[in-house]
């Protein structure tokens, strides 16, 4: 695992259940659980991830522009999840109660090619693929 990937998993596992606003959110529970059942699983935790809109999302390379290749978690207010991706256009895959389900969902779609992020952002990533696969 990269310093990067580690580093950043670090980061959200240290920062998942801090409030973003003054008033506490029903999301920070969830979404700190969610953050602690992915980092779990050692599929996911040699991907890099990152946070927005109280969405846990995963790429195969450690910088912006990060890849959209992996679907993604986020949590409801009820307390509950949806697995949504890989990209924002693609439909939900589905709601759950646990976090646990949501992370089974994305290792069952993880792509082929899924493996330790690569260091790079995802067109330095694209290049060394094309190169490594002869083509």
């Amino acid at each position: 695992m990269t310093n990067a990937v580690e580093a950043a998993w670090r980061k959200i596992l240290t920062t998942a259940g801090e409030p973003r606003q003054p008033e506490r959110s029903p999301l920070l529970a969830p979404s700190a659980e969610l953050v602690r059942v992915a980092h779990a699983e050692p599929l996911l935790r040699q991907l890099y991830p990152w946070t927005g809109m109280w969405e846990l999302h995963f790429s195969r390379c450690t910088e912006i522009r990060y890849t959209w290749d992996i679907p993604y978690i986020g949590t409801l207010r009820d307390g509950r999840y949806y697995v949504e991706g890989p990209s924002r256009s693609s439909p939900r895959i589905d709601e759950t109660d646990s976090a646990k389900a949501a992370v089974a969902m994305v290792i069952d779609r993880l792509p082929a090619h899924c493996g330790l992020a690569f260091f790079g952002n995802a067109e330095e990533l694209a290049t060394s693929e094309k190169t490594r696969d002869g083509k």
